[in-house]
């Protein structure tokens, strides 16, 4: 999932369609959040959007190599890889390092890593270091109805305060600030994505203030024969109207997939 949240973010209604469809669903925690290991050393604060690097603890290199030795332990065969936002950086990295365990990538609200692309728009920047709410549950539907997609109802803002309460229920206050460093140092992954060979989709919302969509568009271009699904409204989240459309293209990707045994 993206920076700083917890695998209860991918809503049980968003999974629940995706097993209808005959597929097996992981989620997990990344390293930091939740209820997956806390790793010391320095982070950043949210000012750190405003810089180009920092001080990093561990890399995206890392996150990935965290979910390539759990797809070892529940899908030795292999997994379809699927990551938002931060996720989709991720994932990407899990698919050039660990190609043997990717069966196929779906990139969502992404961008390659060349600097330039996908870059957060100015006037959004106020959203990382803007104080935090006395009330976490609203500041995060606040933020949300701000960076959001067009359209978002009562149900998507009712999905978000049941995703933070079911956090803070899961573990303690999270502090993202080492993943944030993990982001402000990725490299340009557009050479090893160029190298890629295997069923992926990118999906991006042509109203996404935070990745904008030439991350999106990047991507697409960098992975040889990659669909890019680019969602007229979709902002930088997954509002319950684009579900349909991404998990049709879930779906669609997996089902172009040949099955690789892992080496």
């Amino acid at each position: 999932m993206g920076l700083g949240l917890q695998m209860v973010w991918w809503r049980d209604d968003f999974c629940a369609d995706l097993v209808r469809r005959g597929l097996r669903v992981v989620r997990f925690d990344n390293r930091d959040v939740g209820r997956s290991t806390r790793v010391a050393g320095p982070g950043v604060s949210p000012w750190g959007f405003l810089r180009r690097r920092a001080t990093a603890t561990y890399s995206l290199g890392d996150m990935a190599d965290d979910t390539a030795g759990l797809i070892g332990q529940v899908a030795p065969a292999g997994a379809h890889v699927v990551g938002v936002s931060l996720g989709s950086l991720i994932a990407q990295e899990v698919a050039i390092r660990h190609g043997g365990r990717t069966r196929s990538l779906v990139s969502i609200m992404g961008r390659p890593g060349d600097g330039r692309t996908g870059a957060v728009a100015k006037r959004m920047l106020v959203e990382f270091v803007r104080p935090p709410a006395l009330d976490p549950v609203q500041g995060l539907v606040a933020a949300f109805g701000r960076i959001g997609s067009v359209g978002r109802t009562a149900q998507d803002d009712e999905d978000v305060r049941v995703a933070v309460r079911r956090s803070m229920d899961r573990g303690p206050a999270e502090d993202s600030g080492r993943q944030l460093a993990a982001i402000l140092n990725e490299r340009d992954r557009r050479a090893d994505l160029g190298r890629l060979e295997l069923p992926a989709l990118v999906v991006h919302g042509d109203r996404d203030r935070v990745i904008t969509p030439s991350g999106g568009r990047a991507t697409a271009g960098a992975i040889c024969g990659a669909e890019l699904l680019e969602i007229p409204g979709m902002g930088h989240d997954l509002a319950r109207w684009t579900w349909p459309t991404v998990i049709d293209g879930i779906e669609r990707t997996v089902r172009r997939c040949t099955v690789r045994p892992a080496p």
